[in-house]
């Protein structure tokens, strides 16, 4: 699978732009401020049918127009595919393929897999558990369509039963039965998700451990650790035990929503241990992972965006990095960057054929 062309209509800061990619390496140069991450984002877009960046569909509207639009062009499966996601202001955004329109977005998830590494990445370590969660929801949804059913289910139960408190505390009322029927769906999606993660992580480690040694080295040892109240405990014990907390709350405190992944390196957090460049090698080594997998379980190889990831990491990291994506076990890579000199140097020793836009 690879993306053949571009074309983007009032997209961030671009008001009309088209690129026509090589089949291995495209590269984006420029000073800061020109495009170029917007142009990957862009190209997330055509998978997701969302930005990476901004979860705000209108703000990725170039200013002062109406509407915004991308559209590429495959070739996947001995077939060309064309997808289109378009949205004008005060209408809902709409998503192609081939013409035809998705109902539900989530349809189209996993059948342009991509894999994204980028500074904002930095947010599962520094940010929340709920951040880790989407990322290890986001690599299962790509190639397992019943958990993503799953996950919406869940989230839409918890959501109601988060409600429900707040109703009866407001007035003062209490309703076991009503309570009882959101208990019930959320143990049944609750314990489904739990084992697909645990399965899944267990799979997922080893394969990123592989990548951080490669990366690194062989210099540090790393850990990656799945954190769940269901180790101890069935969905339906824990919505028992914390009744009278998610009450008082008025939010459901327990469950697999409150799932997180513990980095670490030399058994230490590496949010508080580990270097930036150290930092910056666990996070790619993370996506690579994501890529690997993502390959092993859909038979497709996914396009891989690597946005601005030589800055903090010192030449020899570089220089793996490098070495390890321009394997044949990867297909179609974008990269930015600020410097083009370093750039070109850095394909040149891949091997591969490569394209650089100067933006």
């Amino acid at each position: 699978m690879y993306l053949q062309k571009l074309s983007l209509i009032n997209f961030k800061n671009i008001e009309s732009q088209s690129f026509d990619f090589q089949e291995k390496i495209n590269c984006f140069v420029g000073q800061n401020g020109v495009g170029k991450t917007n142009v990957l984002d862009a190209i997330y877009y055509l998978s997701f049918a969302k930005s990476y960046f901004n979860a705000v569909a209108l703000q990725n509207i170039r200013h002062g127009e109406g509407f915004f639009m991308v559209e590429g062009d495959y070739y996947l499966n001995d077939r060309n595919e064309k997808i289109i996601c378009s949205l004008k202001r005060g209408q809902k955004k709409v998503l192609k393929r081939n013409g035809k329109s998705y109902e539900k977005f989530s349809e189209h998830i996993g059948q342009l897999p991509l894999v994204i590494i980028s500074p904002a990445d930095r947010d599962l370590v520094t940010e929340g558990s709920d951040t880790r969660r989407k990322f290890m929801d986001g690599v299962i949804s790509q190639q397992n369509k019943s958990y993503l059913k799953d996950l919406i289910s869940y989230n839409k139960v918890l959501s109601q039963r988060n409600a429900l408190l707040k109703y009866f505390a407001a007035n003062r009322t209490f309703d076991a039965l009503n309570l009882n029927v959101y208990d019930e769906q959320l143990s049944e999606y609750g314990a489904r998700i739990y084992e697909v993660r645990k399965l899944f992580l267990a799979e997922f480690i080893p394969i990123f451990n592989e990548k951080y040694q490669v990366i690194s080295g062989n210099k540090e040892i790393v850990n990656l650790k799945y954190k769940s109240q269901l180790h101890d405990f069935s969905m339906q014990a824990l919505l028992k035990n914390s009744l009278e907390k998610d009450k008082i709350i008025q939010y459901t405190t327990s469950g697999i929503h409150k799932d997180d992944l513990s980095f670490e390196i030399d058994n230490y957090a590496i949010k508080k241990f580990g270097s930036q460049g150290q930092q910056k090698s666990y996070l790619i080594a993370l996506k690579l992972a994501q890529f690997e997998f993502i390959k092993q379980q859909s038979m497709v190889t996914p396009i891989l965006l690597l946005d601005d990831i030589f800055d903090k990491l010192d030449e020899s990291r570089v220089s793996q990095i490098i070495a390890l994506v321009s394997k044949d076990t990867f297909g179609q890579i974008f990269i930015t960057d600020t410097h083009a000199e370093r750039t070109e140097n850095i394909l040149k020793q891949s091997n591969n054929p490569y394209q650089i836009f100067n933006l």
